[in-house]
């Protein structure tokens, strides 16, 4: 009677010490979220800010369209690539917090 109690108990400390590897795991992704996408916000407003700039000095209307289309072009580009950037992220967080859970899995299923 004693073993049963014994085996659900280690499942249980089991279940427990994965659950707070997940939630370390996902503590640190959220750190790194939230620095990058601090550092994406200043590198948008500089380029933002410089645009503005550009476009007050402008003379022409050729040059004003000159540096509206590079400003899109260069932004579209930043959006493309933090996209990519964020999705590998994410997978690779996704990846890192089950990776706890592997094991007692695999035992889940061949039991």
């Amino acid at each position: 009677m004693i073993q049963p109690f014994d085996q659900i108990q280690k499942l249980g400390q089991e279940q427990f010490e994965a659950a707070v590897k997940v939630l370390g795991t996902l503590s640190q992704g959220a750190q790194a979220l939230t620095v990058d996408s601090a550092e994406l916000a200043k590198k948008t407003f500089e380029h933002g800010s410089s645009a503005v700039e550009q476009l007050l000095g402008a003379r022409t209307p050729d040059k004003v369209m000159e540096i509206h289309a590079d400003f899109v072009r260069k932004s579209y580009d930043g959006f493309v690539s933090h996209s990519a950037k964020l999705n590998e992220f994410y997978s690779t967080l996704a990846s890192e917090a089950l990776r706890p859970y592997e094991g007692w899995m695999s035992k889940a299923v061949s039991a």
